[in-house]
């Protein structure tokens, strides 16, 4: 019986690493987005962690929301310099999250600042 519940602990205790490994390391997708940064916070109760939206409409319709690891103190950094001005976002998208990373699975790694196209018509 010992042995059962020895093996049965190691197998969960490897499925949840395995389960953190891919999370982690292997990104769902990787691209860029383009807005207006309407949004950046420090939330939370128990785990505090960087949130925040851009629009990508006219009207406020499209509403991109993503995440920042602590470790990106640069793009924290970027992102609340540029509060209010039109953005270009690089992230990573990844498969799932954890409570301690953020709300959603799109993790901001770059931050630009871009010129609006909506005022550059001629």
């Amino acid at each position: 019986m010992k042995k059962i519940l020895i093996i049965f602990l190691t197998v969960i205790t490897l499925l949840a690493i395995a389960w953190y490994a891919i999370v982690y390391y292997v990104p769902y997708s990787e691209g860029t987005r383009a807005g207006e940064l309407i949004k950046f916070s420090h939330k939370g109760v128990v785990f505090k962690t960087w949130e925040g939206e851009i629009s990508q409409g006219i009207s406020g319709a499209q509403i991109f929301s993503f995440s920042v690891l602590d470790e990106e103190a640069e793009v924290i950094t970027k992102l609340q310099e540029y509060q209010g001005q039109y953005v270009k976002l690089s992230y990573i998208e990844r498969f799932g999250t954890f409570s301690f990373w953020g709300d959603t699975t799109y993790f901001i790694t770059d931050v630009t600042l871009e010129q609006s196209p909506h005022f550059n018509r001629n």
